[in-house]
């Protein structure tokens, strides 16, 4: 049995799940931690309140409301769980973006951007393409797979300038996001998709239920009933499969992985380093456009397209989706669904106490920072358990001294001897 714990203890998978969850279980306690300190200054809220509040960072999906005399209840709530799948199901696709680019060596910042072009072209094709002649169905998947291709193609443009220029990609996404914003803005200025139906609502796309191309069901709403959760969430899930097939189990995510350990090494064993380069981006782009295609076409959402000012936090939260994943495509799965369960916990807080729900963009902020450490608290654990391994160790006889070259071994011939 021990012998099987310190194999598992060994693998690097282990450590790496190891820190995602220190970062985690930190970011919460720093997050219950603030919820106490407010509850005790508050007095409107107290001792009790606080530990109300806490509760509800730690259970908040499943809390089921309060009971007549005010007590808070927990239990499964399926109104809460299905609106964290739907949360998730973008999350889940830009965090495999994000991924897949650290998986070849980059660092995938124009999410967001790759995102924008992704609605655009996936609102364009399913409100532009008339469902008299064409079937809904079939307009879904041509949006889709449009949106796929357009944040394909965006995410295509730091991978060119990286491969062929060497100018960072970070500098290039950064400039490809902001083009990203005005652009997407300048197309649907003046276009017939904005909601012109809803007076207060004309700087909005028509929803994708406008003309009856959205994402079936396929049953979840009677599982979750009264929440958004639609098939986008078993897309996301097969898709992060297929990415986990491709970069473990085919040559080409041998290639990426090769490229991304060792550019100049890869080129030397006859791996084309900037054709991977460019087509890593392009995956990640292509996946981001599916996060975009996947919310907006669920039927339920609007797109505010007037004058972007700001990102899509959904691209940039699909770093830390990632980091804390440690860049495995099933992980992003679980962290792309922790983090929007704190989402959920965020609302939880709102409407069941008199906490503010940006207490959880703090504890969401302490993880983020902590997943940027986490190769260091990996690093930790690997050490840790080299001194334990290295203990018993010290009493053993002295290894032997390596093998000198042969000039050294003829030269010293004689003292051997």
């Amino acid at each position: 049995m021990n012998g099987g714990l310190s194999k598992l203890w060994q693998k690097g998978g282990t450590k790496s799940v190891l820190a995602s969850l220190i970062s985690i279980l930190i970011g919460m306690a720093v997050g219950g931690v603030i919820i106490l300190v407010v509850g005790l200054n508050n007095p409107n809220l107290g001792l009790s309140g606080a530990w109300e509040g806490i509760r509800l960072v730690f259970g908040g999906l499943f809390s089921t409301g309060r009971t007549a005399a005010g007590q808070l209840t927990f239990g499964f709530n399926s109104t809460s769980v299905g609106n964290m799948l739907f949360r998730a199901t973008p999350l889940i696709l830009t965090g495999l973006s994000v991924a897949v680019a650290f998986k070849t060596g980059l660092f995938n910042i124009g999410a967001p951007g790759q995102y924008l072009m992704g609605t655009a072209a996936t609102l364009m094709l399913a409100l532009g393409i008339p469902t008299e002649t064409v079937p809904a169905p079939l307009v879904w998947v041509i949006a889709f797979l449009g949106g796929m291709l357009a944040g394909a193609l965006w995410g295509c443009i730091p991978g060119l300038v990286k491969a062929y220029l060497n100018i960072n990609e970070v500098l290039a996404c950064i400039m490809t996001n902001w083009i990203a914003a005005n652009l997407v803005t300048w197309m649907f200025d003046g276009s017939n998709y904005r909601n012109l139906v809803e007076n207060t609502k004309s700087g909005y796309i028509y929803k994708t239920s406008y003309n009856g191309v959205q994402t079936a069901k396929l049953g979840l709403d009677k599982l979750f009933p009264n929440s958004q959760v639609n098939g986008g969430i078993i897309v996301a899930i097969v898709i992060a499969v297929l990415v986990y097939i491709l970069m473990n189990k085919t040559t080409l995510g041998y290639e990426l992985k090769a490229c991304g350990a060792n550019r100049h090494a890869a080129r030397y064993a006859g791996i084309s380093d900037k054709r991977n380069i460019v087509l890593s981006m392009a995956i990640a782009g292509a996946l981001s456009g599916a996060a975009a295609s996947l919310y907006y076409l669920s039927g339920n959402t609007e797109f505010f397209w007037s004058t972007y000012q700001s990102l899509p936090a959904t691209g940039f939260n699909g770093i830390p989706v990632a980091l804390l994943a440690a860049s495995n495509p099933i992980g992003v799965i679980f962290t792309g669904c922790f983090m929007s369960m704190l989402d959920i916990v965020g609302l939880q807080l709102t409407n069941l106490t008199a906490y503010n729900e940006y207490i959880t963009d703090v504890i969401i902020a302490v993880i983020v920072y902590l997943s940027a450490f986490s190769l260091v608290i990996k690093l930790w654990l690997s050490g840790r358990g080299k001194k334990h391994k290295a203990a018993p160790a010290e009493t053993a006889a002295p290894a032997p001294a390596p093998d000198a070259p042969d000039g050294a071994q003829d030269a010293k011939g004689g003292e051997a001897k």
